[in-house]
């Protein structure tokens, strides 16, 4: 067995998902994590900006971020959103305990931002997963520094003109 599927299974029981939902899912899952990356979280999810869009499955893993979404009528399950965790930039989640939730949100490599709901069971929970995101979140992202490739008008070192001084003859 690999890392990931020893790490998702119990995951999946800890959130409380029925095995005909993870082995529903775990196809999508399979072909956007690889074998040895570990999970850290696995939990529905909701959509605060669009309430009657689906069911959403979020698996977070030390390196990617993959959300499904299954239609509400046909059942149809579709990959939402695949992603490495350094390709996402400006990730913020807010805690709250009095309505047993926790709303997390990233903007994608393209641009969108995604808003994500997420309901626990009670509020020790809440308290959980927020330790959880931020384990994931805050100590293995690069810095915004080390991502930026180049800057539009901005000469590479190496290209830049050595300037040119002439000699003082004495």
């Amino acid at each position: 067995m690999d890392v990931f599927s020893r790490t998702f299974l119990p995951a999946a029981t800890e959130a409380g998902l029925a095995v005909q939902t993870v082995t529903r899912h775990m196809p999508v899952f399979r072909r956007c994590v690889g074998s040895g990356d570990a999970t850290i979280l696995v939990t529905r999810c909701a959509r605060p900006d669009r309430p009657m869009a689906g069911e959403y499955l979020l698996l977070l893993t030390h390196r990617r971020l993959v959300v499904t979404q299954q239609t509400r009528v046909l059942h149809r399950l579709r990959l939402h959103l695949n992603t490495e965790l350094r390709e996402l930039s400006n990730v913020t989640w807010s805690p709250d305990p009095r309505l047993h939730s926790v709303e997390l949100a990233a903007t994608a490599i393209d641009g969108i931002r995604e808003r994500f709901l997420i309901r626990t069971r009670h509020p020790k929970q809440v308290w959980q997963l927020d330790a959880l995101l931020n384990q994931a979140f805050r100590t293995r992202l690069r810095t915004p520094r080390e991502r930026l490739v180049a800057t539009i008008g901005e000469v590479p070192p190496v290209a830049r003109p050595v300037a040119f001084r002439p000699a003082v003859v004495r």
